[in-house]
């Protein structure tokens, strides 16, 4: 069991599961989504994988992206910041593998960030999103 700490945020950053929310941990930041289904005949990025606000600092930080591959089946990454695309890739599982390397992003202070996934196939399909990074406060 976590020991709830300050904001809420468990003390020594305990994991709890797998959560929408950015977590901090001292200078550190992180977001697991789990194993969430995304296979739904879709045409773009439509399960939301990480949601939240920034707070008082900005963020440097890497988004990964995974998934259960499956033959001939469309995948699709999308990363909104307060609405806006910013981020979008399309790709298919053809030869039945697709890797890169996590994504960077710099994150503002208080701005609504949104990382969403899709598959054009339904069934199981199963993909999950970590981002890790740092946050950095401004000095007054």
């Amino acid at each position: 069991m976590a020991i709830i700490g300050g904001a809420g945020n468990p003390v020594g950053g305990s994991f709890t599961g797998p959560a929408e929310a950015l977590e901090l941990v001292g200078n550190h930041c992180y977001a697991y989504s789990g194993v969430i289904p995304v296979g739904n005949d879709a045409t773009s990025a439509d399960v939301t994988m990480l949601s939240f606000t920034t707070g008082n600092y900005y963020s440097k930080v890497k988004i990964n992206w995974t998934n259960v591959v499956i033959v001939d089946a469309n995948f699709y990454e999308s990363v909104e910041m307060n609405g806006t695309v910013i981020y979008i890739l399309d790709y298919d599982a053809v030869p039945n593998k697709f890797v890169h390397d996590p994504v960077k992003f710099i994150i503002p202070p208080y701005t609504e960030f949104k990382v969403l996934y899709g598959s054009n196939k339904s069934g199981d399909n199963d993909a999950s999103v970590t981002l890790t990074g740092k946050i950095y406060r401004t000095r007054d």
